[in-house]
Protein backbone atom coordinates (compact mmCIF):
# COMPACT_ATOMS: atom_id res chain seq x y z
CA UNK A 1 0.00 0.00 0.00
CA UNK A 2 1.08 3.25 -0.52
CA UNK A 3 1.59 5.91 2.01
CA UNK A 4 -0.52 9.10 1.64
CA UNK A 5 1.14 11.39 4.27
CA UNK A 6 0.29 15.14 3.91
CA UNK A 7 3.51 17.63 3.96
CA UNK A 8 2.03 18.80 7.23
CA UNK A 9 2.50 15.37 8.46
CA UNK A 10 6.28 15.33 7.42
CA UNK A 11 8.98 15.76 10.35
CA UNK A 12 12.85 16.57 10.14
CA UNK A 13 14.34 12.66 11.26
CA UNK A 14 11.37 10.63 10.08
CA UNK A 15 12.95 7.50 7.64
CA UNK A 16 11.76 4.78 6.03
CA UNK A 17 13.31 1.82 4.40
CA UNK A 18 12.43 -1.51 2.28
CA UNK A 19 14.68 -4.60 1.64
CA UNK A 20 15.46 -6.56 -1.47
CA UNK A 21 17.26 -9.12 -2.45
CA UNK A 22 18.77 -8.74 -5.72
CA UNK A 23 18.40 -11.73 -8.26
CA UNK A 24 19.68 -12.64 -11.29
CA UNK A 25 16.37 -12.26 -13.24
CA UNK A 26 16.67 -8.52 -11.51
CA UNK A 27 19.67 -7.76 -13.58
CA UNK A 28 19.08 -9.39 -16.74
CA UNK A 29 15.33 -7.67 -16.70
CA UNK A 30 17.40 -4.17 -15.88
CA UNK A 31 19.61 -4.46 -18.57
CA UNK A 32 17.07 -5.16 -20.85
CA UNK A 33 14.70 -2.02 -19.88
CA UNK A 34 17.46 0.12 -19.27
CA UNK A 35 19.70 -1.37 -22.32
CA UNK A 36 23.03 -1.22 -20.50
CA UNK A 37 24.54 -4.39 -21.68
CA UNK A 38 28.07 -3.87 -19.58
CA UNK A 39 29.77 -7.60 -19.78
CA UNK A 40 30.32 -6.72 -15.86
CA UNK A 41 26.26 -7.21 -15.40
CA UNK A 42 25.59 -10.29 -17.90
CA UNK A 43 29.24 -12.08 -18.63
CA UNK A 44 30.37 -14.76 -15.63
CA UNK A 45 33.92 -14.89 -17.77
CA UNK A 46 34.51 -11.24 -18.50
CA UNK A 47 33.39 -10.55 -14.24
CA UNK A 48 35.53 -13.09 -13.04
CA UNK A 49 38.76 -11.11 -14.69
CA UNK A 50 37.61 -7.86 -14.08
CA UNK A 51 38.33 -6.11 -10.11
CA UNK A 52 35.19 -7.63 -8.73
CA UNK A 53 35.93 -11.33 -9.46
CA UNK A 54 32.43 -11.50 -10.31
CA UNK A 55 29.31 -10.28 -11.91
CA UNK A 56 27.98 -6.98 -9.98
CA UNK A 57 24.56 -5.24 -10.01
CA UNK A 58 23.76 -2.85 -12.31
CA UNK A 59 24.48 0.79 -9.97
CA UNK A 60 21.09 2.72 -10.91
CA UNK A 61 19.43 -0.52 -10.35
CA UNK A 62 20.61 -0.47 -6.77
CA UNK A 63 19.93 3.48 -6.22
CA UNK A 64 16.61 2.40 -7.86
CA UNK A 65 14.98 1.10 -4.68
CA UNK A 66 15.85 4.70 -3.14
CA UNK A 67 13.01 5.90 -5.66
CA UNK A 68 10.53 3.00 -4.55
CA UNK A 69 11.30 4.19 -0.98
CA UNK A 70 10.18 7.82 -1.94
CA UNK A 71 7.26 7.16 -4.34
CA UNK A 72 5.60 4.32 -1.56
CA UNK A 73 6.44 5.17 1.43
CA UNK A 74 8.31 8.60 2.43
CA UNK A 75 6.84 11.20 1.65
CA UNK A 76 5.03 8.77 -0.61
CA UNK A 77 1.86 8.95 -2.74
CA UNK A 78 2.39 12.34 -4.40
CA UNK A 79 6.02 12.91 -4.47
CA UNK A 80 8.04 14.52 -7.34
CA UNK A 81 11.53 13.98 -7.46
CA UNK A 82 13.71 17.67 -8.29
CA UNK A 83 17.20 16.07 -7.58
CA UNK A 84 19.13 13.31 -6.45
CA UNK A 85 23.12 12.87 -6.04
CA UNK A 86 24.64 9.51 -6.20
CA UNK A 87 27.77 8.16 -4.85
CA UNK A 88 28.52 4.49 -5.45
CA UNK A 89 30.68 3.18 -2.99
CA UNK A 90 30.81 -0.65 -3.08
CA UNK A 91 29.50 -2.93 -5.21
CA UNK A 92 26.70 -5.28 -4.73
CA UNK A 93 26.22 -8.75 -5.70
CA UNK A 94 23.72 -11.37 -7.26
CA UNK A 95 22.26 -12.73 -3.71
CA UNK A 96 23.13 -9.82 -1.86
CA UNK A 97 20.18 -8.01 0.38
CA UNK A 98 19.87 -4.29 -0.04
CA UNK A 99 18.12 -1.82 2.13
CA UNK A 100 16.96 1.48 0.81
CA UNK A 101 16.75 3.62 3.41
CA UNK A 102 15.77 7.54 3.22
CA UNK A 103 15.62 10.21 5.77
CA UNK A 104 14.17 13.23 5.74
CA UNK A 105 17.02 16.23 7.02
CA UNK A 106 15.26 19.41 6.22
CA UNK A 107 11.75 20.82 5.24
CA UNK A 108 10.96 23.84 2.87
CA UNK A 109 7.29 24.13 3.81
CA UNK A 110 6.43 27.45 1.75
CA UNK A 111 7.01 25.36 -1.11
CA UNK A 112 6.18 21.77 0.14
CA UNK A 113 9.77 20.61 -0.45
CA UNK A 114 11.72 18.19 1.38
CA UNK A 115 15.48 17.20 1.29
CA UNK A 116 16.38 13.47 2.01
CA UNK A 117 19.43 11.76 3.31
CA UNK A 118 19.59 8.65 0.62
CA UNK A 119 21.12 5.36 1.08
CA UNK A 120 21.45 1.65 0.14
CA UNK A 121 23.16 -0.64 2.53
CA UNK A 122 24.36 -4.47 1.93
CA UNK A 123 23.31 -7.39 4.15
CA UNK A 124 26.64 -6.83 5.94
CA UNK A 125 25.69 -3.14 6.61
CA UNK A 126 28.20 -1.40 4.36
CA UNK A 127 27.29 2.13 2.91
CA UNK A 128 26.55 0.81 -1.14
CA UNK A 129 25.00 3.74 -2.60
CA UNK A 130 25.07 7.31 -1.00
CA UNK A 131 23.57 10.64 -1.64
CA UNK A 132 20.33 13.10 -1.02
CA UNK A 133 17.68 14.02 -3.20
CA UNK A 134 15.09 16.63 -3.14
CA UNK A 135 11.85 16.07 -3.59
CA UNK A 136 8.24 18.11 -3.48
CA UNK A 137 5.06 16.85 -1.76
CA UNK A 138 1.75 17.53 -3.83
Amino acid sequence: MIADISFSQLQIGDSAEMSKTISETDIYNFAGISGDFNPLHLDHEFAANSPFKKRIAHGMLTASFISTVIGTSLPGKNTIYLEQNLKFKSPVFIGDTIKARVEIIELVSEKNIARLKTQVFNQEGTVVVDGEAKVMKK
